[in-house]
């Protein structure tokens, strides 16, 4: 069948790491870098519309002006996204449809971090100074942030995801019906596998691999950070890492004469959002929004699970990895289909909001290099939070790319009711144990559930507690926690 000439088309992949000892470039610098890895000039200079993953190392007025002015193409439209490493992939089911529908003929989509570098020359004393525009250049527009912390998690300090997750993780275990020795070690064993797809992969940041007992056993590099989590078990955020993906139509792409071996086509997008507030969640060890997100793009893409070839299973925490197969129906370890294709943010390279783009990117790659396969996208940001797929093959679909938001099916789900101000005794439900960079554990956050059935958060103080919590399995343990959110077990 002739393809629409309005089919969208990702013709453009690049990524880079930035290695340099010394301090070396600024965020747009790597993106612009990453730009010329996916596109040559000429199609480069052909960009209408640049959109920028929202960036931490540095604050730009416009990233997307200085990036467009880089490349060539200094009249394109720019935006930049909101927080969430969901982003990337909604960019490209955005740009899929602006592309279809006309408003866009060529969509560049970049983003690049160099927190390492930030980090090192804050140590010394120094700061990290982006390239500076002047204050006529208006603030790129953007759609709004959303809040994902309320009243319950500020009072007691909860916000960090690498204390959230973990407390996914406990109640993936209890569960599972695990023990803590044998859950830590099974996790360990997943990393792994990840461990060693980032070994075989050129562009992840961390090509070592990692045995599971030194990634589940602390040690003096692999620090516990919160129990059940090592170091090696968080994302790595002290990476230098750029990613951009180069969509267009396929009229556009034989215009600009893009070979046709690297063509890939967006089947099928979709986006939605779990209850913003984690307390709301119904259960810690499943997503609503993934499974029925997850669901529904394969149905948009007229596949079923078993018809995916590669997927990359978004990888910050293991809890979000479990969470995420378990929904979709994934097998954790099937040597024929692992859940990553880059190695996850451990080990491929964690650079805030934007490890998706690498992962779109090394699909690409991995699908050009295996024509007629299919590759399934997932992404999530916040706590297990905003959750974004596509589904992609160098084959091109049977109909033209469809995307959904399916936010409206996710809202009907069954909820808790959280708690901002309870107190009384409940039961512990999942807990978590940050421990300080000496190696004792400081209190204890911990999910109750009350007597109603809603859900409270508290954190236990006492130090012998929080050291017992390290040893004791506490699920359903009795708690009473005090009105500014303190708690004790009983």
């Amino acid at each position: 069948m002739p393809l629409d000439p309005r089919t969208p088309v990702l013709v453009g992949y690049g990524q880079v790491n930035q290695y340099d000892e010394n301090p070396g470039g600024e965020p747009v610098d790597l993106m612009a870098a990453a730009a010329r890895a996916a596109a040559d000039a000429r199609v480069l200079e052909a960009v209408d519309a640049v959109r920028i993953v929202n960036v931490f190392s540095v604050r730009y007025r416009d990233p997307g002006l200085l990036l467009a002015q880089r490349i060539g193409a200094p009249d394109a439209v720019t935006r930049y996204s909101p927080v969430g490493g969901n982003v990337p992939q909604s960019l490209v089911n955005q740009a899929c449809l602006d592309i279809q529908q006309g408003r866009s003929d060529v969509v560049l989509i970049a983003g690049g971090e160099t927190w390492r570098t930030r980090t090192r020359l804050k140590a010394r004393g120094e700061r990290l100074a982006g390239t500076e525009q002047d204050q006529s250049v208006p603030m790129a527009p953007s759609d709004p942030d959303v809040d994902m912390v309320g009243p319950a998690e500020l009072r007691i300090g909860l916000v960090a995801p690498s204390h959230v997750y973990p407390m996914f993780e406990q109640a993936l275990r209890i569960a599972a019906g695990e023990a803590p020795e044998e859950h830590r070690r099974r996790i360990g064993e997943l990393w792994a596998r990840f461990s060693q797809v980032a070994h075989g992969n050129p562009h992840a940041w961390s090509r070592e691999a990692v045995s599971a007992e030194d990634i589940w056993q602390p040690g003096p590099d692999n620090r516990m950070i919160s129990w059940p989590y090592t170091k090696l078990m968080n994302s790595n955020n002290m990476v230098d890492q750029g990613a951009a993906l180069v969509l267009t139509s396929v009229a556009n792409a034989e215009a600009l004469q893009i070979p046709r071996d690297r063509w890939v086509f967006p089947h099928a997008g979709t986006d939605a959002h779990d209850t913003y507030l984690i307390g709301e969640r119904a259960s810690f060890s499943g997503s609503p929004a993934i499974r029925i997100a997850g669901r529904r793009v394969l149905q948009l893409a007229g596949l079923g699970i078993d018809d995916i070839d590669a997927v990359d299973v978004y990888s910050c925490f293991p809890s979000a990895v479990q969470v995420a197969a378990r929904e979709l129906g994934l097998g954790l370890d099937d040597p024929a289909r692992p859940v990553t294709v880059t190695g996850g943010l451990t080990f491929a390279g964690g650079p805030w909001n934007n490890y998706v783009s690498h992962s779109i990117a090394t699909m690409a790659e991995r699908l050009v290099a295996d024509p007629g396969q299919v590759g399934l996208i997932t992404a999530n940001g916040g706590y297990l939070t905003k959750h974004s797929f596509g589904v992609y093959s160098t084959e091109p679909s049977t109909h033209e790319f469809r995307w959904e938001d399916v936010q409206s099916e996710v809202d009907a789900e069954p909820t808790v009711v959280a708690e901002d101000d309870w107190s009384g005794t409940g039961t512990v439900e999942a807990w978590t144990t940050p421990v300080t960079r000496e190696g004792a554990p400081e209190k204890v956050f911990v999910a109750v559930r009350t007597p109603s059935g809603s859900r409270a958060l508290a954190v236990i103080t006492d130090a012998s507690q929080a050291e017992a919590s390290t040893r004791e399995d506490l699920a359903g343990a009795a708690v009473t926690v005090k009105p500014d959110g303190t708690a004790g077990l009983d």
